[in-house]
């Protein structure tokens, strides 16, 4: 199932490698055929200086314009907490001062 299914080539694999062998009992083993890779008929890409100048503006770009969007969000989480303590604040002393019947 992970495995990568390659296509299959019209020409037949080239035939093993034989090694002479002198006259004794034990053979001698010849060296196991590996498949030669597929070619791959996608284009290279080739960054030119100028390209390479203009993948690292946009990275930067990038990254500043994220930057800024979690420094907002951090902003308004900050601005939110303190004024949800002002009202509480506000509220307490509102509560503290019916308690007291001024």
């Amino acid at each position: 199932m992970f495995t990568p299914k390659y296509p299959r080539s019209d020409t037949p694999p080239p035939p093993a490698v034989t090694v002479p062998t002198v006259h004794t009992l034990v053979p001698v083993a010849s060296a196991p055929v590996v498949p030669a890779a597929p070619v791959s008929n996608r284009p290279v890409v080739q960054l030119t200086p100028g390209s390479a100048l203009a993948l690292a503006a946009g990275g930067g770009a990038v990254v500043l314009v994220v930057g800024a969007v979690l420094v907002s969000l951090l902003l308004a989480v900050a601005v939110t907490g303190v004024s949800v303590a002002v009202v509480a604040v506000v509220l307490r002393l509102l509560v503290n001062d019916l308690h007291k019947g001024r």
